[in-house]
C-alpha cells in the first residue's frame, strides 16, 4: 500500500474519530436526545439535563464542532436544535446497538423500569388507525415545547406535572396511550402508573416522535 492510499485512511478515520469523540460524553449524548425531540434554548437544555448553563454550552460547542448541532441567536438567548435528521437515526442506532451488544443496556433498563409489562404492542399504523376511529386516547406526556415541536398526530398534550389537574377531562371508557421520549424515559411509565391507580385502562409506548419520523410516518407540529 502506497503512501497516498494510508494518508488517506488516516485522514478519513480521522474525520469518522471527530463524531466519536463528540459523544464520548454521556451528556452529551443525553444533550443530543433531548434535542431529537425539539430545538431548545441553552438554558433550557441545562434544566432538562441537570447542568449548569456554562457546562452545557461547553458541551454544545464540543457538538457544534463536529457539526452535530446548529445553533441560532434570536435576542440573547442561543437555540440549538440537531443539525441534520441524520442525527436522529445515528442515535437511534447507536442505542440499538449498545442494547444488542451490551448486556448492561438490559439489566440498567429492568433495574429503573421494570419489566414495562405495560407497553403497548400494537404497531404503529394501527394507533394511528385506532386514534381516527375514535378508539383510544392518545397523551403526550412529555414537556408542552416538546410537544409543539412536533407529536404524533391526535395525540393530546398532557404533561406528566399537569396530570392530576387534567384527569377528570378524560373518558373512562377507552383505552390511553402514553407516550414520552422513548424506551430510556420514565414520563410515560409513571402517566400509566398514575392514569391505572384511578381507573383507567392505560399503556405506554416505548418509541417516541423521532422514531416515528425516522420511518416516515406523519407528525403533526403546534
Amino acid at each position: 500500500m502506497n503512501n497516498n492510499n494510508l494518508n488517506l485512511k488516516d485522514a478519513i478515520y480521522e474525520q469518522f474519530a471527530r463524531i466519536g469523540k463528540a459523544i464520548s460524553s454521556p451528556k452529551r449524548i443525553e444533550l443530543l436526545e433531548l434535542l431529537a425531540q425539539g430545538e431548545r434554548t441553552v438554558e433550557l437544555l441545562a434544566g432538562e439535563a441537570g447542568l449548569s448553563v456554562a457546562n452545557t454550552s461547553q458541551h454544545l460547542q464540543v457538538l457544534k464542532s463536529a457539526h452535530l448541532v446548529e445553533a441560532e441567536k434570536v435576542g440573547l438567548f442561543v437555540t440549538y436544535c440537531l443539525a441534520d435528521q441524520e442525527v436522529c437515526g445515528f442515535l437511534c442506532s447507536l442505542r440499538a446497538l449498545a442494547k444488542k451488544q451490551l448486556a448492561e443496556v438490559e439489566m440498567i433498563s429492568k433495574q429503573f423500569l421494570g419489566e414495562r409489562e405495560e407497553l403497548e404492542q400494537v404497531d404503529r399504523e394501527s394507533l394511528l388507525r385506532r386514534i381516527e376511529q375514535g378508539t383510544v386516547i392518545v397523551l403526550d406526556v412529555r414537556p408542552r415545547e416538546e410537544y409543539l415541536a412536533g407529536h404524533i398526530p391526535g395525540a393530546i398534550s398532557v404533561p406528566l406535572a399537569e396530570m392530576e389537574r387534567h384527569l377528570d377531562e378524560l373518558p373512562q371508557d377507552r383505552e390511553i396511550v402514553a407516550y414520552c421520549r422513548g424506551p430510556y424515559c420514565m414520563l410515560a411509565s409513571q402517566a400509566v402508573k398514575l392514569l391505572r391507580a384511578r381507573g383507567y385502562r392505560a399503556v405506554s409506548r416505548a418509541d417516541s416522535v423521532p422514531e416515528w419520523r425516522l420511518r416516515g410516518l406523519p407528525i403533526d407540529k403546534g
